[in-house]
Order: structure tokens, then sequence, then C-alpha cells
């Protein structure tokens, strides 16, 4: 499959294609070597608050000695992000 017909069946799924649960990607994780085992991080979601959220959190790691960076996305604008 290319980029091209990926991007096809992503976007005919709509949003009742959606497939809820982390089973999917627990199984692409292990398949690639359970790479995010090896990386220390904290993923702030939701809808309201992300930015505060991470900007405290980031001032009380760094605060407790640890090197910190924050990569704040919004959204989406291409599926190659």
């Amino acid at each position: 499959m290319n980029y091209t017909e990926a991007v096809e069946i992503l976007t005919s799924r709509g949003r009742f294609g959606v497939k809820l649960g982390l089973d999917r990607t627990r199984a692409i994780l292990e398949r690639a070597g359970n790479p995010q085992l090896g990386f220390k991080g904290a993923l702030v979601a939701g809808t309201n608050g992300k930015g505060s959220t991470a900007a405290m959190l980031a001032a009380i790691l760094h605060e407790a000695g640890h090197t910190v960076g924050t990569m704040p996305s919004p959204h989406l604008s291409s599926y190659t992000e």
C-alpha cells in the first residue's frame, strides 16, 4: 500500500469507522520491539487545559533537576506529522 492509498482508507472510514481501545496500538508497538519502553515521557491529552498542564508539569520536572522538553501540537494538519 502506498501513502495515497493509506490516506484514502483512513478518510473513508469517517467518524464511525474507528475501533476504540489500545489492542491494535499495543500489537504494533510489540512488533516494533516496544520502542516506547526506552523513553521517559508524559502525554497530556484531553479537550481543555493541555497547554497549562504541560507547562506546569515541565516546570515541576525542571525544578526537580530533569531535562525537559515539550512538544505541543494542538491538532494534526497532515497524516505525516
